[in-house]
């Protein structure tokens, strides 16, 4: 890593800026003194927080395996998102279920993260972290007080041998991993029914079999040419202004937008290209095949934009996301030809399959109602908005607040969206014909209601507040924890391959968590 250090350049820019020359040596310990301090720092403000989430994945690159673990909360005081990485380790072997929760055991112990701190877990779909989660669940154990009441007037007889066997189990239960709650990431889960029902839909169905193949042949003949040949590129640049996408194959959305590229361009274009490029031309059928295909699929890539957000994104937006989804979905029905009309019904079945354990759950409704943005402005039926009001009402009645409800002053504006997701999310706004109710849990449900939708808002309620900080605290995707991986492969670079585990670590988790260091370099 510091081989660099030696060069007669670097000693010459040394030499001449600061007279003095530090060793390798003295880099590396610098180096482990800045962790040290960020690693100090990260654990105390997590400590400060009631509420975390967290997500989790494998990366592997250089014939290595790594698991990284990104942590996150929302401040109760700015009410902004936070977030650092907490690991990005070496995983030797197989990637079975219990290696993996014996590792993410050890990580969330080293800072402190309990199973009731820690409020979810975001991960892929992939079979091993599922059964993980699924086989090391805490399990709450609840005596049922009825049948207790009834066996109270009789004599019960135990065994001793069994209570002191039961309390050895006990103690050896208490050394066994006990992982958080798992919640499934959303993008994963939308990519998973983009590239299979969608692509099975369009592959089998009679009336899209060929113009789904053929169309999508000849795309993929144009990004093999345009990417691979300079003069390909040299043709492109004559018929348009704008480079073609090349998709990758591990992401539906980039082949989402590589089609939208191709269909901005005219049909007679394309054409002419493919014409000097010696490839097959594509006909009028294809061409609107793929249109409508882009048209169907557009409020489904833009969902999957919103639900990989990160700083104005919680876990309150899942819902709403879905919903809106399946409506402007099931809208694009009218004016599809043959080819394509059954795809939005088949689109909005695969998400209530594949979603069918989230939507409507408990906790993705109190995280979505706590949130001031939506409320219950997603809600169109009276009964469901019923539901989940009483939903808030008895999760309030169930906390116990200490601060009072303060005043709000000087709310600040809420973080700039996208125009994207400000035409998405556009809901029909519907007056509260709840009224004020005499106890104090029923009189903050409705002023809440009835107040602005800005996060600021939330100083107001202090049950509510603090139902949003622990249900919002998770991310709808782990798509933080991916980002974490595209720095991974910025600092194990080719030349610096032989970089050893902890060090890369270190590097990688410094870089992460840039905020968190409070000790210059070389002061």
């Amino acid at each position: 890593m510091f081989e660099k250090i030696h060069c007669s350049y670097f000693e010459h820019f040394f030499f001449e800026t600061l007279h003095v020359l530090p060793c390798r040596t003295t880099f590396a310990k610098e180096l482990d003194r800045n962790y040290a301090a960020m690693e100090m720092e990260l654990k105390k403000t997590i400590d400060e927080q009631q509420y975390v989430s967290t997500t989790a994945d494998i990366w592997t690159a250089h014939s290595k395996s790594f698991l990284g673990v990104t942590v996150h909360w929302i401040d109760s005081e700015t009410l902004q998102r936070n977030k650092a990485a907490i690991a990005c380790r070496r995983f030797k072997g197989r990637h079975t279920y219990d290696a993996i929760a014996s590792e993410l055991e050890d990580i969330f112990s080293q800072y402190g993260l309990t199973a009731e701190k820690v409020t979810a877990c975001v991960t892929d779909n992939g079979s091993n972290f599922v059964k993980a989660f699924k086989e090391y669940q805490q399990v709450e154990s609840v005596e049922d007080e009825e049948e207790v009441e009834e066996e109270d007037g009789e004599v019960a007889f135990t065994d001793l041998h069994s209570v002191l066997a039961g309390g050895y189990d006990e103690d050896a239960q208490q050394g066994m991993c006990v992982l958080p709650a798992h919640y499934r990431c959303a993008a994963h889960t939308l990519n998973l029914i983009a590239t299979n029902e969608i692509d099975k839909w369009l592959a089998s169905n009679p009336e899209s079999r060929a113009v789904y193949r053929s169309s999508t042949a000849k795309c993929s003949a144009l990004w093999t040419k345009a990417s691979r040949s300079t003069v390909a590129s040299e043709c492109l640049e004559k018929i348009s202004e704008r480079k073609l996408i090349v998709p990758s194959v591990t992401r539906w959305n980039s082949f989402y937008d590589a089609y939208v590229r191709i269909i901005e361009m005219q049909l007679t274009d394309i054409n002419n290209l493919c014409t000097q490029l010696q490839i097959k031309c594509m006909n009028e059928r294809e061409y609107q095949f793929l249109k409508e295909y882009c048209s169907i699929l557009k409020p489904f890539s833009i969902a999957l934009d919103i639900l990989q957000g990160e700083e104005t994104c919680f876990y309150g937006t899942l819902q709403p996301t879905l919903e809106v989804l399946m409506a402007k979905t099931l809208a694009m029905q009218n004016g599809l030809s043959q080819m394509t009309t059954g795809l939005p019904e088949i689109i909005v079945g695969a998400i209530k399959t594949r979603f069918a354990t989230t939507i409507d759950s408990k906790e993705a409704l109190l995280a979505t109602v706590s949130l001031p943005k939506f409320k219950l402005r997603w809600v169109k039926e009276e009964t469901r908005r019923d539901h989940i009001k009483y939903l808030l009402i008895t999760e309030c009645r169930s906390l116990t607040v200490e601060e009072p409800a303060a005043p709000m002053i000087d709310a600040r504006q809420p973080a700039v969206v996208t125009s994207r997701e400000d035409d998405f999310f556009s809901f029909d706004e519907q007056p509260n014909a709840m009224a004020d109710a005499p106890m104090s849990v029923e009189t903050e449900v409705t002023s809440y209601f009835n107040s602005d939708p800005v996060m600021e808002s939330l100083h107001q309620f202090p049950r509510i507040k603090k139902i949003a900080l622990r249900y919002n605290a998770p991310t709808p995707s782990s798509a933080p924890v991916e980002r974490l991986f595209s720095l991974g492969s910025l600092v194990l670079s080719p030349r610096r391959n032989r970089l050893g585990d902890g060090r890369f670590q270190h590097l990688i988790l410094m870089r992460f968590n840039r905020y968190f260091s409070q000790v210059g370099i070389m002061e």
